[in-house]
Formats: C-alpha cells, structure tokens, sequence
C-alpha cells in the first residue's frame, strides 16, 4: 500500500490548482473509505470461500474419528461454513446442541467431552482457516502488486500551474 497510496495521493494533490485542494483532499478520503469497505467485504468472502471449499471434509473426518456415526457427521459438516467459524470465534463449540443428547449419550464419556470441549472445534478449524487466508492473502498481495505497478508506470509529473486569486 505504500507503494501506491502515498506517490498517487501526492501527484492528484500536485496536479489540482491550489485553491481546489481541499476538494480533491476530500474526494480522495471518501474514495480511500469507501475502497476500505469494499476491500473487507472482498477479504471475507474469499476467506469463507476458502474455509468453505476445506471445512465439511475436515469437520467431517474429525467427527467421525470421534465416534459420531457417519449419516450425522455428513449432516453437520454441510452447516454453513461461517456459523461454524463465529461459533468458535466467540468461543462457543455447537457440537453438543447439533449432535443432541442422544447421539453424546451412545459414545464413550471421553469422546463426549472431547467432541463438546472448547478445543475441538478451534483445532478442526485451523486448517480450512488457514487455506481461507492464504487465499484471501493471496488476492491481496497481487492487487497491490497490480497497484503498485499502474503507479510506478503513471506517467511524467504533473503540476498545476498556480493561478491568481
């Protein structure tokens, strides 16, 4: 970003006449803003999108290698992806509401606790998380390599030629 934010902010400022810089000050803020939004809508969506493409064959896998019965483990492996993720964010494991009593009741009491614990869920996590970032990093770093080449290539300086008030 420093490679493009700062050189593009200054040559708008430098070409735009003295008296309509604070407008041009302004517009560039709103349009920084507004790309801010945008950018994390972007982030996010591909972060799920990755995470989405690697959870239900993790969590699916992780359950069943806990005991949970195949037909049940395939059932909450297809949940959505981001209720799982702000599930473990807020340091919630659903796994005992969506197994239900009578599934928890058939494994051993070991299994059970592991499966309703605080950590089994955040380790299921960590890999499809992890793919999910580097996608999302990924599309990052090649945007501002984009960026920073249109402004590395944007041309001769231009100033604006004072005028008189």
């Amino acid at each position: 970003m420093g490679a493009f934010a700062a050189p593009n902010r200054a040559r708008v400022m430098n070409s735009l006449p003295a008296r309509d810089r604070g407008a041009g000050g302004g517009m560039n803020s709103t349009f920084m803003n507004s790309a801010q939004v945008f950018s994390l809508g972007i982030f996010f969506s591909l972060m799920i999108a990755g995470l989405a493409a690697a959870l239900p064959s993790t969590l699916n896998s992780g359950l069943i290698a806990q005991g949970v019965p195949a037909g049940t483990a395939q059932q909450i492996s297809h949940l959505p992806p981001i209720s799982i993720l702000f599930a473990s964010f807020l340091g919630y494991n659903p796994n005992g509401h969506l197994l239900g009593p009578s599934a928890l009741v058939h494994l051993p009491a070991a299994k059970a606790a592991e499966l309703t614990g605080r950590s089994f869920l955040p380790g299921l996590l960590t890999g499809p998380f992890r793919d999910g970032l580097h996608i999302a990093f990924g599309f990052s770093v090649a945007c501002c390599l984009i960026a920073a080449a249109a402004s590395w290539s944007g041309g001769a300086k231009l100033v604006a030629a004072e005028q008189p008030i």
